[in-house]
């Protein structure tokens, strides 16, 4: 395993810092290939904090073994499990990156990832506050699924990417693959960095940042991301989970932050989409906010009504 060292002070004036927070809670299955991911990047100038969130498996070995090994890494092995959202703001608030990547322990960055994005943010304007880009999808043996952002037959992808002001694209649709982003620190510092009152961290930055920042769309498969049932991704909606409080919470921040009819609309979409999901499960409650926000924004159709009765069914 090669070793990684602070970089000098020539190349840390020259190119930007980019700070990896790596997120590990029980991936001792994937870690190392995680790990010498970042030690392939090709890129010059990085920061590396290696975060475990109480993990229960054999993962705070392996961090320990790659820290040991790298002595210019920041470990930090949490005492108890504190969720996506603290354990990233944790490691972010002391660290010095220009720019941000979080990075969960599962997934793999490609060589040229650090790179090819931070290339894009050079030529981008001082508003970009987010550059992301297209992913492979793998299952949990490495195996090939297929891309985030797929060839749709008539010359454009799917889900189609959206880059400058993508605030009313962003309540509507989910287009972006969390992974694939790479973050500017002044953005995560004027939001307080991620919410940790929430589940989950995506959604949200997406709506409070691309309200001041915009984003830009890099066409290039820089991250592998692998969906495997232990996944944060394959949990949500299930029952009893807390993602759908979260993003009801979400919901009132975009109702608060919406300003033109076209971002109502937007919303609404969005909305929608969310009170579905919750009907489907028979998420009552959840059903019935989300519901309560729709007509907010919309004028209610007989299907949402409709939504909102069927959630009340017993399964």
């Amino acid at each position: 395993m090669p070793n990684s060292s602070a970089p000098s002070p020539a190349v840390s004036a020259s190119k930007p810092l980019v700070t990896i927070v790596a997120l590990c809670h029980n991936h001792a299955l994937f870690v190392r290939e995680a790990l010498d991911s970042i030690l392939s990047q090709t890129y010059p100038n990085v920061e590396v904090w290696l975060v475990d969130d109480a993990s229960t498996d054999d993962s705070p070995a392996i961090l320990r073994e790659y820290a040991a090994q790298n002595p210019g890494w920041h470990l930090l092995l949490l005492p108890e499990n504190v969720g996506n959202c603290r354990a990233f703001n944790t490691a972010f608030r002391q660290s010095r990156g220009e720019l941000v990547i979080d990075f969960a322990t599962d997934d793999v960055l490609l060589p040229e990832r650090l790179s090819q994005q931070v290339a894009a943010f050079e030529a981008a304007g001082s508003t970009v506050g987010v550059v992301y880009s297209n992913a492979e999808l793998i299952d949990e043996g490495g195996g090939r699924l297929g891309l985030h952002h797929r060839p749709d037959g008539h010359g454009g992808l799917r889900p189609q990417p959206a880059s400058g002001w993508v605030f009313a694209e962003v309540l509507r649709r989910y287009f972006i693959s969390t992974p694939t982003m790479m973050m500017r620190r002044a953005c995560l510092i004027q939001l307080g960095g991620y919410d940790e009152a929430l589940a989950y961290e995506d959604f949200d930055f997406w709506v409070r940042a691309s309200c001041d920042w915009q984003f830009v769309y890099l066409d290039e498969v820089t991250t592998r991301k692998r969906k495997h049932p232990r996944s944060m991704s394959s949990r949500a909606y299930r029952r009893h989970d807390p993602y759908l409080a979260s993003t009801i919470r979400v919901c009132e921040k975009a109702l608060a932050l919406a300003r033109t009819p076209a971002e109502h609309a937007a919303l609404a979409t969005r909305l929608r989409w969310e009170l579905r999901q919750a009907a489907r499960r028979r998420r009552s409650a959840e059903a019935q906010a989300l519901f309560a926000l729709l007509r907010q924004v919309a004028r209610p159709r007989l299907l949402d009504w409709a939504l909102v009765a069927w959630s009340q069914l017993v399964p």
